[in-house]
């Protein structure tokens, strides 16, 4: 055994006494540390020196073995931790397991399908900096009048259009500072650049067109207040609990975890109920899964902008630092989270999660009862929940991303978007001029703004009371009263609800929109005193699907989109819509294809997938800067409780 090996398990197994000595801290799906990414760069570069790491996460350990823990009394009792890694070297991709426990590599494959990895920070930095040294853009530069040292040249993913061979590619698009902070609303139009990122050069170079540099003046976008008051609210303390990464607020209990793909994951969401005085499941696992960001203009330098965010940089990767004060109120409490490098070595990102009591001013219930003789009865709460939120800023674009637990037992799961928008040079100053499709809406004079999507899928582990779950379809059909004997009333119509389970999952893909439908999802296995089967309702948001055509390249992408819901059979390895390898992938692998398989859904561990999805047509008041448009959904109880568990919190003291 090599002398660095053995320092490598001595180290472990040093973590891991401390970890048996503080196990209040330990949960078996906290995110890799720092300690634990520079033992796996060690581990990795012992057999493979000089790797590019695009990808380095916990390898989570099987479900059953999670509730096992979960379920035990956890003195001494650790699971295994492993990492997959993505490495690449010489062109090759390779897809490793590592074993903390062991200082081994327990899996090495070199991966030879469609896609590539996530790019890293660092290629994007070497990217945009190829421009300015390159003669044909400086030419450009010059005959347009502008100081090349005012240029910033930002790379985009490139996606795929039907290429049988393709390398990993960026494209470099580029703006001018000159007079203003808001670098996105200035843009040189007509200059494209594509890049060979492995070779780090560029390939092609066209200059097809001059347009004007849209002006300066107006586009600052920074706040006359950037030192908000903060507000009163009468609290001296927070009434939720940290330990480690598991957090316990009022009736609920859960885990917030962190990757640099996804950003912000929920875990092992419980919720109490004091009528059976326990914790009962309802989610395993939830986070973001993928994006798709399609732009709507076809032309040349416009067409690649079909952005799966996720996969190609990732969530985590973007997410920000966080305002106190303006992206968090006053008694928040922040949360950091660790990446690896392009090198391996383990990188802090500073306060990118915060946990905080919100009191939105919402009424939680309440009802006036006047039929009492001589009495009115007023009685109601006000709605106070608990936020966990990221921002990633991807980009142009701020993705604020909440996680909002009621104490009704509800899961509001929302984005707000917000930030700048990707805009392009024009000769027109006023819309007079326009006589063609320009693609958007001329927002300020040289400046269109391009119609687009936000698609955001979430994935959603649902363990409702149990891992045996079903899928059920309430449809609201009306139905024409026909036996007026009966009755004996005039009314003539009514609608009824008509439950339909799905038993594959070729039956749980949902088109939102086409028909009244109530959609939940049951533990058959468990019923109410009453007899109702337990479960969650998923309480859908605007039903927007994709409109681009089934055989445009991105949409073949991006097929996940096709359908608003989705139900899949879990399998640990499903957890990324677009396909792990998102990078040019062909959209041979993902949602669409697992779905294909047509697997047993009825009273089986499965997973519910859930897009938010936006069309923006922009307007002027989304110029320069755009205020939040929000999107979201809700996980809502449906006979899981045996009457409104809000009358009965005041049981939960000491638990």
């Amino acid at each position: 055994m090599s002398m660095t090996r053995l320092l490598i398990i001595l180290a472990f197994l040093l973590k891991s006494c401390l970890l048996a000595a503080a196990s209040t801290f330990y949960h078996p799906l906290d995110p890799l540390n720092s300690t634990e990414i520079d033992q796996i760069r060690h581990i990795v570069e012992n057999s493979h020196p000089n790797v590019t790491f695009h990808f380095v996460d916990l390898d989570e350990p099987k479900k059953s073995d999670v509730y096992k823990w979960l379920n035990s009394n956890k003195q001494g009792f650790t699971l295994p931790r492993r990492a997959k890694v993505v490495v690449r070297s010489k062109g090759q991709t390779r897809d490793l397991i590592v074993n903390l426990a062991t200082g081994l590599i327990q899996s090495d494959r070199v991966y030879s399908g469609h896609g590539f990895p996530p790019f890293v920070f660092e290629e994007f930095v070497l990217a945009s900096r190829l421009a300015a040294k390159y003669p044909k853009f400086q030419n450009s530069i010059l005959k347009r009048g502008l100081n090349l040292s005012e240029v910033s040249s930002v790379p985009l993913t490139v996606g795929w259009y039907g290429e049988n061979i393709t390398k990993r590619a960026l494209k470099l698009v580029c703006f001018y500072r000159e007079g203003s902070v808001n670098v996105y609303v200035r843009p040189i139009e007509g200059i494209t650049i594509l890049v060979d990122v492995d070779l780090m050069q560029i390939i092609m170079y066209t200059d097809r067109f001059h347009a004007p540099v849209p002006k300066s003046k107006g586009t600052d976008f920074r706040s006359k207040h950037p030192h908000p008051i903060p507000l009163n609210c009468n609290q001296t303390k927070n009434a939720f609990k940290i330990i480690g990464n598991k957090v316990k607020w009022e009736n609920w209990n859960f885990h917030v975890g962190f990757n640099a793909r996804a950003g912000v994951i929920i875990s092992t969401a419980s919720i109490f109920d004091a009528r059976v005085k326990k914790y009962r499941s309802v989610l395993y696992r939830g986070h973001v899964s993928e994006t798709f960001v399609p732009y709507m203009d076809p032309t040349n330098e416009w067409y690649f902008r079909t952005f799966m965010d996720l996969g190609e940089f990732g969530f985590g990767r973007s997410a920000d630092n966080l305002q106190p004060l303006i992206d968090c109120p006053e008694k928040a409490v922040y949360l950091d989270g660790y990446a690896a490098d392009a090198t391996g070595r383990p990188t802090r990102l500073t306060n990118v999660i915060c946990i905080f009591e919100k009191k939105s001013g919402d009424v939680a219930w309440r009802h006036s009862e006047v039929n009492v003789p001589g009495k009115v009865i007023r009685s109601g709460e006000p709605e106070i929940s608990l936020v966990v939120r990221m921002i990633a800023t991807v980009g142009n674009y701020d993705y604020v991303l909440d996680w909002e637990f009621k104490k009704s037992g509800s899961i509001k799961i929302g984005v707000d978007l917000t930030g700048i928008m990707e805009v392009k040079a024009t000769s027109h100053t006023n819309i007079g001029q326009i006589t063609r499709n320009v693609y958007g809406t001329l927002v300020s004079e040289n400046t269109l703004a391009i119609n687009h999507d936000h698609f955001l899928t979430y994935y959603l582990d649902l363990d409702v009371d149990g891992q045996s779950n079903s899928f059920i379809k309430s449809k609201l059909k009306t139905t024409k009263v026909t036996n007026f004997n009966v009755t004996g009333t005039p009314r003539k119509s009514y609608w009824k609800v008509v439950k339909e389970t799905a038993v594959r999952e070729s039956e749980a893909r949902i088109r939102l929109g086409l028909e009244p439908t109530e959609l939940i999802v049951i533990n058959p296995n468990k019923m109410t005193r009453l007899g109702n089967e337990v479960g969650y309702r998923l309480v859908t948001g605007q039903p927007v699907t994709a409109l681009l055509s089934d055989d445009d390249y991105p949409q073949m992408r991006a097929a996940y989109t096709k359908y608003q819901v989705w139900v899949t059979a879990y399998n640990r390895s499903e957890r990324w819509a677009g396909g792990f390898y998102t990078d040019r992938s062909r959209g041979d692998d993902g949602l669409g294809i697992w779905s294909r398989r047509n697997r047993m859904i009825k009273n089986k561990d499965i997973v519910l997938w859930y897009t938010i999805g936006l069309h923006h047509v922009p307007v002027q008041e989304d110029f320069p800067v755009m205020p939040t448009i929000h999107g979201g959904f809700e996980l809502r109880p449906a006979n899981f409780f045996e009457s409104n568990p809000l009358l009965l919190l005041n049981q939960l003291d000491g638990i």
